[in-house]
């Protein structure tokens, strides 16, 4: 059985910074992985991706602030947030996909592509 499992959310000023973690276990065979993030009201926004080549992916607007990156051999998947903004507040999903999808690039995948699915950590920025 896959699990997937988020830590490290709370809250932040402007411009600091906060990391998370999704530690992942069960076996599963994927190309992609990545973070997401959800405020009320809205669809859930794909944040950053990482292929299993090692290859990262961004959406613009995080684009040199967040890294995403992973340690296979622990199982463990992070997102670093630098420079964080107000506007970067919402409830942060780490999730996986077991399809194989053709592209592992933010601009071609939304949630409907991953099928596991963390519980969600909330990143709160203040002004």
């Amino acid at each position: 059985q896959v699990q997937l499992v988020e830590s490290g959310g709370g809250s932040a000023e402007t411009g600091g910074s906060v990391k998370l973690s999704c530690q992942y276990s069960g076996y599963f065979s994927r190309r992609c992985m990545g973070w997401f993030r959800q405020v009320p009201g809205k669809e859930r926004e794909v944040v950053a991706v990482i292929e299993d080549d090692g290859s990262k992916n961004y959406t613009d607007s995080v684009k040199g602030r967040f890294t995403i990156s992973a340690e296979n051999a622990q199982n463990i998947m992070y997102l670093q947030m630098d420079s964080l903004k107000p506007e970067d507040t919402a409830k942060y999903y780490c999730a996986t996909e077991t399809k194989r999808v053709t592209w592992c690039v933010v601009s071609e995948l939304s949630e409907y592509e991953f099928n596991y699915w963390g519980q969600g950590t909330q990143v709160t920025v203040s002004s």
